[in-house]
């Protein structure tokens, strides 16, 4: 069963004209530059499959180095921006629910996911994963990366639900609010939720950011 929030469609909808800014910020700057570096080293020459590419930001950097790289997102105009990307031009975009991936995506080697897990429901965490890992062949390597924490200096959380999940208040240039699930899982919580699947665990944690790497066994 999906569980694609559709308030969190249309905030990312509205965000697409100008979502790169996210990426700009100078604090972020060597983050970004190590990330650009490192993702596409990290994938070259597997079969990748991105969940929720957004408007392509990453998988521009992935596409000229991956044998073949298909770019999934459950929102229409984030895909229509990203197709526009310089350089991913081999790559197949297909509208697609992360929650439930259609069987004729194929398998994959590799997979990846930025900035994405922090929207996934505390309960969903572990069928998303599932539901992933059945597009990938054994050995294949998994990346997600996502903001850490440093991030509620701009954005604190303004609510908690029930079930633990956090949620941020965000305005938009149009004066429009947004209600934003965004959870932020620490090493020790992502270690533990990928601990039955997964081989080589590799968390890196950045100025900004973290970095989780896991082999599937």
């Amino acid at each position: 069963m999906s569980t694609a929030s559709p308030e969190m469609q249309a905030y990312y909808a509205a965000r697409v004209p100008y979502y790169d800014a996210v990426y700009l910020k100078p604090e972020r700057r060597r983050d970004i530059e190590f990330l650009a570096g490192h993702l596409p080293s990290r994938f070259a020459a597997r079969e990748v499959i991105e969940v929720a590419c957004g408007t392509g930001y990453w998988t521009q950097h992935l596409a000229p180095r991956v044998a073949r790289m298909v770019a999934t997102d459950g929102t229409a105009e984030p895909l229509a921006f990203a197709r526009l990307r310089p350089g991913s031009a081999g790559v197949t975009y297909r509208q697609a629910d992360a929650y439930a991936l259609p069987p004729d995506l194929g398998l994959f080697d590799g997979a990846f996911a930025g900035l994405w897990f922090s929207h996934v429901p505390l309960a969903a965490r572990t069928p998303f994963l599932v539901g992933l890992h059945r597009h990938l062949r054994p050995r294949a390597r998994v990346i997600l990366i996502d903001n850490n924490d440093i991030q509620l200096r701009d954005f604190p959380i303004t609510e908690t639900d029930a079930d633990g999940n956090t949620y941020q208040h965000r305005t938009l240039r149009d004066g429009s609010v947004h209600r934003v699930l965004k959870n932020f899982p620490g090493e020790r919580a992502l270690r533990d939720l990928v601990a039955p699947f997964a081989d080589a665990v590799d968390y890196r944690g950045l100025e900004n950011f973290w970095l989780l790497e896991y082999e599937l066994r």
